[in-house]
């Protein structure tokens, strides 16, 4: 069977877990807490492990962790005490991560491996929210630093065969970003922005849905919504999994002024 590659939003820092007593969050981030603790029930089947890009590792080379579980690495700044001392111990899955690079350096790629750096916030976050229980393994694969988006599609494309071996892809990042604005005066330019972008991502046909993605900064307000594009990169690379498959942005909200959006292909 099958499964779908994920591009979704993990939010601000901490943001699910601000309550040192375990209560809710905010009423501003409660529906993306929703949309990410109910991805794995609409999978057409549990998956063996997932394989996570986040908009929060990057090297010259894209990396892939192969170590068998992580520590956190809390890589946030300014929260409460609580939030440094969150656990989620989910296994590594090191024979997923040898098989990943195997088919990203088919692709004509050269791939890094490492074994020790912690699971950034942008992993452990939106997974302690997906997989409470941190009971599937995980491999995380780092962004190349170039941030070249048609080659992280190329990329994402080269992992598509982990998708019929039960390991769920999931791009984890922010389809706007962009920390100076805040607020009403980010509301109306990230719509269009948004606008565009789902218009891009959910194009029928393949080949230019590809295009237009990898074109994203000729979209409108496209530096605005992110002045540095590391947080959409992991969208490239779910896009690339997505192959041929059907593209439906399945989240879209307001958080902080900003139109945010989630994205299933398959």
């Amino acid at each position: 069977m099958t499964l779908p590659s994920l591009f979704i939003p993990h939010g601000g820092g901490p943001c699910f877990f601000m309550d040192p007593n375990g209560g809710p969050p905010d009423p501003m981030w409660q529906p993306m807490e929703r949309y990410l603790a109910s991805r794995i029930a609409t999978l057409p089947e549990r998956p063996k492990a997932i394989l996570l890009i986040s908009g929060h590792w990057e090297e010259d080379q894209v990396t892939v962790h192969a170590g068998d579980g992580q520590p956190l690495l809390f890589d946030y700044y300014g929260f409460p005490e609580h939030t440094y001392h969150l656990r989620w111990d989910a296994p590594g899955a090191p024979d997923v991560a040898m098989r990943a690079k195997a088919l990203i350096e088919g692709a004509g790629f050269p791939v890094g491996v490492e074994r020790e750096r912690g699971w950034d916030h942008g992993v452990f976050i939106p997974l302690k929210v997906m997989v409470p229980g941190a009971d599937i393994p995980l491999v995380q694969l780092s962004l190349r630093k170039d941030l070249d988006p048609a080659d992280h599609i190329a990329i994402g494309r080269a992992l598509a065969p982990l998708r019929d071996e039960g390991v769920l892809i999931v791009g984890s990042g922010m389809s706007f970003h962009n920390l100076r604005v805040r607020g009403p005066q980010a509301v109306a330019p990230s719509e269009e922005w948004d606008a565009a972008l789902v218009d891009a991502v959910t194009d029928a046909d393949p080949a230019r849905r590809a295009d237009r993605v990898a074109a994203w900064d000729s979209l409108p307000h496209a530096h605005f919504a992110h002045p540095r594009e590391e947080h959409l990169l992991p969208l490239m690379v779910a896009l690339g999994a997505g192959g041929d498959d059907a593209a439906v942005c399945d989240y879209r909200d307001q958080v902080m002024g900003w139109a945010v959006s989630g994205f299933r292909f398959g």
